[in-house]
């Protein structure tokens, strides 16, 4: 059973940073991606940023000069550093990875933008 666990949200001022991990209990590079994707209250989940484990990333327009996705230290973490953070960000932010035709995903970690 792949297991993800979500940490690093909290609450920023407008203008913040925070950077989300995202810890897989295997090896990330047994799936083809693995993905952010955030729901904010009231609105559909939608994808954030992806990380391909043949090293492309790339994130979603709204995101793309703040968010930025990539592969932590160890060799089952991916990191999604967020500067600039706007109000419209504020939402939960999930970890999802798809593998074997299962969708995996975590518990989730909530960003909160607020003065």
């Amino acid at each position: 059973q792949v297991q993800l666990v979500e940490s690093g949200g909290g609450l920023v001022q407008p203008g913040g940073s925070l950077r989300l991990s995202c810890a897989v209990s295997e090896n990330i590079f047994k799936f083809n991606t693995v993905r952010w994707y955030r729901q904010a209250p009231g609105k559909q989940r939608e994808l954030v940023a992806r990380f391909n484990v043949g090293g492309r990333t790339d994130s979603v327009a709204s995101a793309k000069d703040r968010f930025t996705i990539s592969r932590g230290n160890g060799i089952n973490t991916v990191l999604l550093q967020m500067i600039g953070l706007k109000s419209e960000d504020t939402a939960v932010y999930y970890c999802h990875a798809p593998f074997l035709s299962r969708n995996y995903w975590g518990q989730g970690t909530q960003v909160a933008v607020s003065s």
